[in-house]
């Protein structure tokens, strides 16, 4: 990325100044992805005041426990100027490339999760916490802004069968055709069978890598990744020249679960990162659809397992007729209000919004899914809803829920 934020290949422009996009990589660097003390931090401070106050170690424990290793020997300089050679961009929440849409879901959980935080639940989730990205590095000539309106994101076993594969291919072929974009991970198995399906139908493909963009792994699948580039997006929290370690492919999983409408998992095996994707569907409000396989294969007992849920089971799905009524968007080419409004002015808010905030009782806190009953809008529409509302003024968080303010 050009450092005064303007994309060489299309003029594309960050309306972020060099100096906080300086800032937005060496934030990108100097912690793991998803980490909460450093994301809260970010939130209270900004990009320059939250990076200035790592480097001089002026922080609380849990953000120098999450930055020590990397706060003084991090060039974020070098990022930049190694992703400008690879034709790499970086953008943040302020960029036009930003997916506003895709990430509202996210801060919905992330504001119940800090107040968690600050009322001292500090306990971490093994998978990791399902906060949005500090920042982004893209390549590729598609644009990411508008990819969760009308998306799907198709997920599975490294490990796949040519059932599973075929299978992978063959919808997310019929997705891609239907101007739905596939997400995935760019993995061997089904992650792979999956974008090519898509690249085949000459379709839009996002690929969410736990590395760093200059270093395609699996290495095998260069070519996928270049072609992706061609009309897609290449994705990663990671700077160049980083490489993918465990807990980046947990981090990684998240952000395939928050651009995908859906998630579609074709093949997993009962221990699979595809079923921690599932279960970032599922906490975002996102539908989950699986695929079933025969009863003698390992690789279809985690689609098995997701069917067969008592609690919010997934949607059986036996061609593509099964999936396309969950791809599109809810409320899509509908905008979200930011201006502001008065506590009983409803002039600033959509149909689903207003819906959301008749729905709070008058003095108890609720959660996302008591929202979702007392409104009877679907979850989805209520964690899109529930950022505008909080911005306007209407609604507060706390770690019991939601409350509406006080007019």
């Amino acid at each position: 990325m050009a450092a005064d934020g303007a994309s060489p290949r299309d003029g594309r422009m960050n309306t972020v100044d060099p100096e906080s996009m300086l800032a937005a990589a060496y934030l990108s660097r100097v912690a793991e992805p998803a980490s909460l003390p450093v994301f809260l931090l970010v939130r209270q401070l900004g990009y320059l005041a939250a990076a200035e106050a790592i480097r001089s170690g002026d922080v609380t424990t849990e953000v120098r426990q999450a930055t020590e290793a990397r706060r003084t020997n991090t060039d974020a300089e070098a990022d930049l100027e190694a992703a400008e050679r690879n034709d790499i961009r970086l953008v943040t929440a302020l960029s036009d490339e930003w997916p506003h849409y895709a990430f509202a879901s996210m801060h919905a959980v992330a504001d119940r999760r800090v107040a968690e935080w600050l009322a001292g639940g500090r306990k971490r989730p093994d998978r990791g916490e399902l906060i949005p990205p500090l920042a982004l590095w893209l390549k590729g000539n598609g644009d990411l802004s508008g990819v969760g309106v009308r998306s799907a994101a198709v997920v599975g076993s490294r490990a796949a069968t040519a059932y599973g594969e075929h299978v992978a291919a063959d919808l997310a072929y019929g997705l891609a055709s239907r101007d739905v974009t596939v997400v995935s991970g760019g993995a061997h198995g089904i992650d792979a069978a999956a974008h090519r399906g898509a690249l085949s139908a000459g379709g839009t493909s996002v690929l969410v890598s736990a590395g760093g963009l200059d270093r395609p792994y699996p290495s095998a699948n260069e070519l996928l990744y270049s072609r992706t580039a061609e009309s897609g997006v290449l994705v990663s929290e990671r700077p160049p020249g980083s490489a993918p370690h465990r807990q980046r492919f947990l981090s990684r999983n998240r952000l395939i679960a928050a651009l995908g409408s859906a998630t579609l998992v074709v093949e997993a095996a009962q221990r699979s990162g595809a079923l921690n994707s599932a279960r970032y569907a599922r906490d975002l409000g996102r539908p989950v659809l699986a695929v079933p396989g025969p009863v003698t294969s390992a690789m279809s007992t985690g689609c098995h397992q997701l069917i067969q849920r008592e609690e919010n089971p997934a949607v059986l799905v036996t061609g593509l007729s099964d999936v396309l009524p969950y791809c599109g968007s809810l409320g899509e080419g509908r905008e979200l209000a930011c201006k502001p409004a008065a506590l009983n002015d409803y002039d600033g808010l959509d149909e689903a919004a207003r819906a959301v905030l008749d729905g709070f009782p008058a003095h108890s806190a609720v959660t996302e899914s008591d929202l979702a009953r007392l409104s009877g809008r679907p979850v989805q529409e209520v964690l899109v809803s529930l950022p505008t509302l909080r911005q306007l003024g209407l609604i507060s968080v706390s770690r019991e829920g939601y409350r509406r303010s006080l007019s």
